[in-house]
């Protein structure tokens, strides 16, 4: 079928125009404002029976209203008006094809009337199917030839070359490329920056790559753009010797953070776009960042401490990348011995800690230093969980690898390590205290070591994250896992990804061969990546 649908819509346009689905359409199945919500309340009912649905159609010929079959059907015949609107999704139906009919004019008009419902009801679009444009239809229709992606394709997997010691950022980039959103982002070339910054610019590299990886070539890549830019924006990493891929790791995403805010401001200041600038920057709350890094791996972590004088807590609420989890011997509260598994790290981690005479805090309620308790909790969490397992031990005696084996799920719900279960878990007597947010511009206040800060006010903040954690869904599903073999001194990383559902893959340096879930879990495990199995859209 035609864009413009089929032959009988074409001389229903041609006789009346559009200007009755558009009046009817605004009105009566998007409603656009209040008045066209009032407007459908009181006279959009059937003219046959007075019902109101659950399924009513609208004749664009005379705005007559009718349930869906007789009703509507004895209008058609007696009138021989055959062009209707079904209003529950306003799609047009021709009675003489007996079948829906598409139109892009219509699509277009129906499109701009559902944004300005949303707008309207302050709410959010709900999710649409892609669209092209004309642009990428002329594109498609110039490049029939498709690359198409089966069970068993290659496609999204490519070696890297070692350029002398580099496994660790070989195995942090197959992380990266194998991020399902984060590759949605980068192949829909959503990424748009200015030819003064492009050549510095590490997202942009980043882009470079993931088309490299879906290009279809076989051969392994040479990350030396990627690793020179790196050695610039930090450098701290500069030189061939062997690096922790976790410091890589935060250190490229706080890298990619700050050239996705330079981006987007500079593209915003070349438009002349104010709302652009305000949506980037929002000076009213430097703690919000719309840039893709902070969408997909930014959670906030909660530190509740609890005066033990009047039992007054004191929250604050911390952004974090990823969460540290130790493996050695617990110290304290009389839980010894080192953890077996993912979930025991993250029960300790979110334990209550007694902090003991030595390391008093002042009670804002007592005025004065008192013993308390804190517990760490997680407030939201991102769309992909990044846990560092701190198998590199480093004191002033010795420095040791821990080689523990942890065991950890390939499916992970996070539920009971929210700030909501931990709080239904304390005493009746505690009194809840208000809650503040702070960013930090630097890397090593995203991971989450213990983060602290001073309480503030936020109660509509409360009621806002308590309402979305009743309906949020906290199950992840691992996708990496970084290893690393050897010693502290003399050591090499690998990386498992999985490349598709249920197909896992090894990558050593330029070698990619299959894997079974089995070995991805029995493997020692330093960084583990899991993706949210549900996401929420705003």
């Amino acid at each position: 079928m035609s864009d413009h649908g089929c032959a009988h819509f074409a001389a229903f346009v041609k006789e009346y125009g559009l200007e009755s689905f558009s009046v009817v359409h605004a009105y009566f199945s998007a409603c656009i404002n209040k008045e066209a919500r009032r407007r459908k309340a009181l006279s959009c009912l059937c003219y046959k029976c007075g019902g109101s649905g659950p399924q009513l159609y609208s004749c664009l010929h005379c705005i007559y209203f009718g349930c869906k079959g007789a009703h509507i059907n004895d209008h058609c015949k007696q009138t021989k008006h055959y062009i209707v609107l079904e209003l529950c999704y306003g799609m047009i139906y021709c009675y003489q094809c007996k079948d829906f009919t598409y139109d892009s004019e219509c699509q277009a008009i129906a499109e701009k009337h559902i944004r300005k419902e949303a707008k309207s009801l302050n709410k959010s679009l709900s999710w649409r199917p892609w669209s092209p444009s004309k642009l990428e239809i002329d594109l498609l229709l110039k490049n029939p030839k498709r690359r198409h992606v089966t069970a068993f394709t290659s496609i999204g997997l490519r070696g890297l070359l070692n350029l002398g010691s580099t496994c660790f950022m070989n195995c942090i980039v197959q992380a990266l490329i194998h991020t399902p959103l984060l590759r949605d982002y980068f192949l829909s070339e959503r990424h748009e920056c200015t030819t003064k910054t492009a050549a510095k610019c590490l997202v942009c590299e980043v882009s470079r790559l993931f088309q490299e990886f879906y290009s279809g070539a076989r051969g392994p890549l040479s990350l030396h753009r990627l690793l020179h830019l790196i050695w610039n924006h930090a450098r701290h990493l500069a030189g061939y010797e062997q690096q922790d891929a976790h410091e890589f790791f935060i250190a490229t995403l706080d890298v990619l953070h700050r050239h996705c805010k330079i981006s987007m401001n500079e593209i915003a200041a070349a438009s002349a776009d104010k709302s652009k600038q305000q949506q980037f920057q929002q000076p009213d709350n430097p703690t919000h960042c719309n840039c893709i890094i902070d969408q997909i791996f930014t959670g906030g972590l909660q530190s509740d401490v609890v005066c033990q004088a009047c039992n007054g807590v004191s929250t604050t609420i911390d952004p974090f990348w990823d969460i540290s989890l130790d493996l050695g011997e617990a110290q304290n509260q009389g839980y010894g011995g080192p953890p077996k598994s993912l979930i025991d790290c993250l029960e300790r981690f979110t334990r209550a800690e007694h902090l003991g005479s030595s390391a008093k805090i002042k009670c804002s309620s007592c005025k004065s230093y008192q013993e308390s308790t804190k517990q760490l909790s997680m407030r939201t969490l991102p769309i992909v969980a990044s846990f560092h397992l701190k198998r590199f031990e480093h004191s002033s005696l010795i420095d040791k690898k821990i080689s523990t084996f942890i065991s950890f799920p390939s499916e992970l719900d996070m539920t009971p390590f929210m700030s909501k279960k931990k709080s239904e878990q304390q005493s009746p007597g505690t009194s809840s205290g208000s809650a503040s947010s702070s960013k930090s511009k630097s890397s090593d206040r995203k991971h989450a070591a213990g983060s602290s800060g001073t309480s503030g006010t936020g109660g509509s903040e409360d009621d806002h994250n308590r309402s979305h954690h009743d309906t949020s869904d906290f199950r992840y599903s691992l996708y990496a896992v970084i290893n690393h073999v050897g010693t502290l001194d003399a050591g090499h990383y690998t990386a498992y990804v999985r490349h598709q559902k249920d197909i896992w893959v090894k990558c050593d340096d330029h070698i990619i061969t299959t894997a079974t879930l089995k070995q991805v879990l029995d493997s020692e495990g330093y960084l583990l990546f899991y993706h949210k199995k549900i996401l929420e859209y705003e």
